[in-house]
Formats: structure tokens, C-alpha cells, sequence
């Protein structure tokens, strides 16, 4: 069997690693960049952080400021406008998933042109040429969109999601800055880092995973763990922890795709413009339970780098239980919603919700087959 990893041509890590963005501009040569970012950036002054750099260093670059938590069509189309008329030869992707996303689908386009149709990015488009370079600063540690191949956009028109997965968007470099994570407000360190540890363990137990995403994906379970609650209570160190490990789950499932979680979080985003680390972490135990019986003894490590002491004596069966307790505690104790209604959620929508589950691209990805009738029993019982 032959097995694939694509990663980051270079990586920055640590507190002040954003300052290592002239260096890499100028050593690739690029002339302007384009910034893609949101208003939540700006307002909190990590935009101003990236553009006094530039400013100190004369490098010339403008800004799309206009992205939306959940990006639409509308955001990628109006992106690639914006890059054609600034003459960009670089993307400067600074965010959370959203911005990284979007300049992704603009990167593609940019050097794609007859891809300029968005939803002719859906599923693995076999584009021909490299995305236009991006250089990615997560904001949040969640998403892990700065190491990924896949990206996410919303067909507002038809209340979806669709996922796109290109070897070729992969952002050249990224710059994983904690400094850039500590202004997130509680509760989008605790969606973010709980979307990072479903990342995690469904990368652990897709049907795709081999031996090296195992390692990376069950240490960074380990260290999202151990992390998360001082994380969400703006504790430095743990932000730095929760950078790592997410970025570590983005390195393993990027390659070996997600799960039923994925798949069931994308239509609750896209109906109800739920946050998507809210919706994966809202449904993670269920579905964790839901597979239990299909991962073999993943869940007794899971179990085990989550504290669980016991872990190794434990029967299979209560092992398994104590795993999925653990990750449900953990989501708990950081105030996940424990039912998809606190979300806003109606049952008459959710026979289609359960349908776009079912086609969305992460489900296949799952270790237990899912129906229609069976998305629908999980989501029916998380009302």
C-alpha cells in the first residue's frame, strides 16, 4: 500500500515567529502580497501586527479585509478580484480557518482560471497548477487550515458546505505564532481547540490512517488534553501547547481524511451558521460512541494520553466508554453545548440535514458505515 504525506514546504513555530514573514518574502523573490483576513482581525489588532512588518521592511502588499466566519462563493469570487487588481504575487492568509480557506480557493482560481466557477472546487477538482504562494498565520489553534490540503467554503444558495481537497493549496509556509492566538476570547479557544481534538481522533480512527498519522495524531490528543481548559482560561503556555497539537492533528489528517463528525458538522454550519469547531465538538462523543466497535484498541490510547489511569487493565468494552466519557467531560468542563438545540437546531429540518451529511466528501471517510436513517437516529438523539 502506498501511502502519502504532504506538508508545508517550511514551518514557523513559537512566540515572535511572525517575524520571520520578510525573510521568507524576500527569499522567495515575491513583489506584493495580498492580505486576506476578517474584521475580527483587524479590530483586535493582529492585522496591525502583520502590516507593521511589512511596512518596517518596504514590502508592498493590500488588504481584503471582508471575509465571513462561514465564507461564501461571493467571498472567493470577490478575492480574486481583488488579487487580479492588486497584481499580488503572493497571498498573506491571516486568520482563522476562514481567512486561510478563502485565500486557498482565491490561490487556486488565481492560477486555475477555469476553475473560476467555485463550485468547480468541490471534492478533488485534479487541478493542474500549484495555488498562487500562500504564507498562513492561524489566529486560532483549531482548524490547522495553515497545513492542510483541504478547505471549506458555503453554497449559501443551497444551504451546504462543500470541501475541497487539492494537494496544490497548500500554503508554502506557515507561521505558527502564539502571540497571534492569546486575544481569542474564551469560547472560540474552547470551539477551535475542541474542532482541534476532533481533528485528532477522527484522523486516528479513519479508514485511511497508517502508523506515522497515528503518531502524530495520538500525540496530539495528548497534548490538546492536557492543554485546553488553561488554554480556554488564556493561560500563554498552554496557547503555545494548543498551537502545536493542533497543527500536529492538521499534519495527520490532512492526509488521511475525517469522519462522520466532519461530515454531520458541515450541514449544521451551513443551515444555521453554527461555528464549526461548536457543531464538531457538540457531536463528537455521540459519534465516538456510535464507532466504538469499529476502532479496534485505538480507544484504549486514546483513553490512556487522556488521563484515563486505568486504561491498560480495563476490558475493551469499558475502556472504550471511558474514552468517550473523557472526551465529553473534557468538552463539558470548556462549555460546549451538550444538545444540537442550544444550537438552534430543528427536527422538521433534519431529514435533509441528514441527507447532506450522508454526501458530504469526510463521511466516507468514517470507520463505520453510516446511513441515512442511521445520521438521522444520532442527530434526533443530540436534540
Amino acid at each position: 500500500m502506498v501511502n502519502r504525506m504532504i506538508l508545508n514546504e517550511t514551518s514557523y513555530f513559537g512566540a515572535g515567529s511572525i517575524r520571520k514573514i520578510p525573510d521568507e518574502v524576500l527569499k522567495r523573490g515575491f513583489k506584493k502580497g495580498l492580505i486576506v483576513t476578517d474584521q475580527g482581525i483587524v479590530k483586535a489588532g493582529l492585522l496591525a501586527k502583520i502590516t507593521g512588518l511589512l511596512d518596517e521592511f518596504k514590502l508592498a502588499y493590500e488588504v481584503i479585509d471582508t471575509i465571513k466566519p462561514n465564507p461564501g462563493m461571493q467571498d472567493v469570487t470577490d478575492g480574486v478580484e481583488a488579487v487580479k487588481a492588486a497584481d499580488a504575487d503572493y497571498l498573506l492568509a491571516v486568520g482563522g480557518g476562514s481567512p486561510i480557506d478563502t485565500a486557498k480557493a482565491i490561490g487556486i482560481i488565481r492560477t486555475n482560471p477555469e476553475h473560476a466557477d467555485v463550485l468547480s472546487l468541490e471534492g478533488e477538482p485534479g487541478t493542474e497548477r500549484p495555488s498562487l504562494p500562500i504564507l498562513a498565520v492561524p489566529t486560532t489553534s483549531g482548524t490547522a487550515a495553515e497545513v492542510t490540503i483541504n478547505y471549506v467554503i458555503t453554497d449559501e444558495a443551497n444551504n451546504r458546505k462543500f470541501v475541497c481537497v487539492d494537494p496544490h493549496d497548500i500554503p508554502v509556509c506557515a507561521f505558527v505564532d502564539s502571540d497571534m492566538m492569546l486575544g481569542m476570547p474564551d469560547k472560540l479557544a474552547a470551539a477551535t481547540g475542541m474542532d482541534a481534538l476532533t481533528h485528532a481522533i477522527e484522523g486516528y480512527i479513519t479508514k485511511g490512517a497508517w502508523e506515522l498519522t497515528d503518531t502524530l495524531h495520538l500525540k496530539a490528543i495528548e497534548i490538546i488534553a492536557r492543554s485546553l481548559k488553561a488554554s480556554v482560561s488564556g493561560d500563554q503556555i498552554a496557547r503555545e501547547d494548543m498551537a502545536l497539537g493542533q497543527y500536529m492533528a492538521g499534519m495527520g489528517f490532512s492526509n488521511v481524511g475525517l469522519g462522520l463528525v466532519h461530515g454531520m458538522a458541515h450541514p449544521l454550519s451551513a443551515w444555521y451558521n453554527v461555528p464549526h469547531g461548536v457543531a464538531c465538538a457538540s457531536l463528537l462523543p455521540i459519534v465516538m460512541d456510535y464507532n466504538k466497535d469499529f476502532t479496534g484498541e485505538k480507544y484504549r490510547e486514546i483513553a490512556r494520553v487522556m488521563g484515563v489511569s486505568d486504561a491498560a487493565e480495563l476490558s475493551l468494552d469499558d475502556v472504550r466508554k471511558k474514552a468517550v466519557t473523557a472526551v465529553k467531560e473534557l468538552g463539558k468542563a470548556v462549555g460546549i453545548p451538550q444538545n444540537i438545540s442550544e444550537l438552534g437546531v430543528k427536527e422538521a429540518d433534519l431529514p435533509a440535514i441528514a441527507g447532506d451529511a450522508l454526501k458530504d466528501v469526510c463521511t466516507g471517510g468514517n470507520p463505520r458505515e453510516a446511513s441515512r436513517e442511521d445520521i438521522l437516529a444520532l442527530y434526533k438523539a443530540m436534540l
